[in-house]
């Protein structure tokens, strides 16, 4: 008894320093979008946004249109599908264990460019009725494609993580075949949205797209917390976590689909958007290691930060215009990644 009383009182430590990064990654989630809604193009005073935000009623049509249509769903875009992107991007590294695997190494991400490209360029729907929809519709759809592609293969070889990430990187370079192809016959204009969808953007962001992803996200995040304690056996190997009584093959496959919704849903409205799903959850692995119980939500958690502060940073690099997304996350993920890899050499994680 007396010596299982400092195992407590270590894993009680343990327990609250970890419940503390969560409140403080909770904390910092909260103020970045808060400084989303008050920076923009438009040049709004502090007291402007917060009259439109708790006294809608009281403020000019225009000033409410801007806040309301374009600012507030903006903001709340970028932390649900930084979210999502953090979470795929933790559960992709963990079921491949491979530190390096992010949302878009199965080659959805490259699935969904094709599909956004082939509407721009051939004006191809690939589901009907959805002709005002038929960007993130045909990103939608093919980026399903490829999940189901790699999620058949992997069953059929018993969804090794090794057949997983080969059936990927084929898909991600057949795609991208896709991709430059399209771009090589399409007209300047078409070329010119191709690229700028592949980019990635906020800007599109509406109150019924963030009803989608905010209901993709309230079906996932459950059914993968659910799995938290087979997901962290699974990190100790494959042979460990069979002993355990885990079916690693389901497990593996479940968590596949899951993840693939996620990163599907996330591409298809905001395109490509990189370093998220791969920075998130190591920042979230190095302050509260392998435990998916704490791991998964602090993993979302960054995941939407970096996506709002790369927000920010876009409407802050060229006052009065509105940077690509993408390429602000890019600018902050690389110099990010690389002291990352660096500190990890010096401290070996």
């Amino acid at each position: 008894m007396s010596a299982s009383m400092p195992e407590r009182g270590f894993y009680g430590r343990l327990a609250r320093r970890r419940l503390l990064f969560l409140a403080g990654a909770f904390c910092f989630v909260l103020a970045s979008a808060t400084m989303d809604i008050l920076t923009g193009p438009a040049g709004l005073s502090l007291s402007e946004v917060v009259a439109a935000v708790f006294q809608p009623g009281q403020s000019e049509a225009t000033l409410r249109t801007i806040v309301w249509t374009f600012r507030i769903p903006t903001a709340a875009f970028a932390l649900l599908i930084g979210c999502a992107l953090g979470v795929a991007g933790a559960e992709m590294q963990t079921i491949l264990g491979n530190p390096l695997a992010s949302p878009f190494t199965l080659g959805v991400s490259a699935a969904a460019g094709f599909g956004a490209a082939l509407a721009m360029v051939c004006g191809v729907a690939v589901a009907p009725g959805v002709a005002a929809f038929i960007v993130p519709a045909n990103a939608f759809v093919f980026a399903t494609l490829c999940s189901l592609v790699v999620y058949g293969i992997a069953k059929i070889k018993r969804g090794s993580s090794e057949t997983i990430i080969l059936c990927g990187i084929a898909l991600l370079f057949l795609f991208n075949s896709g991709v430059a192809f399209l771009e090589y016959i399409a007209s300047e204009d078409e070329l010119q949205a191709v690229v700028f969808w592949m980019f990635g953007s906020l800007q599109g962001a509406t109150w019924p797209k963030l009803a989608v992803v905010a209901s993709v996200l309230a079906i996932a995040i459950p059914i993968i917390a659910s799995q938290a304690w087979k997901l962290t056996a699974l990190r100790l190997g494959d042979v460990q976590a069979q002993n355990l009584g885990i079916d690693v093959e389901r497990l593996r496959l479940r968590i596949l689909i899951l993840v693939s919704m996620l990163t599907a849903v996330a591409v298809c409205f905001a395109g490509t958007i990189g370093f998220i799903g791969l920075v998130g959850p190591h920042l979230a692995r190095i302050l509260v290691g392998e435990d998916q119980r704490y791991f998964l939500p602090l993993s979302g958690l960054i995941g939407a930060l970096l996506l709002s502060l790369a927000s920010i940073a876009s409407k802050m690099l060229f006052p009065g215009a509105i940077f690509p997304v993408g390429i602000a996350t890019s600018l902050i993920g690389v110099p990010f990644f690389t002291a990352m890899i660096i500190g990890r050499k010096r401290n070996s994680w």
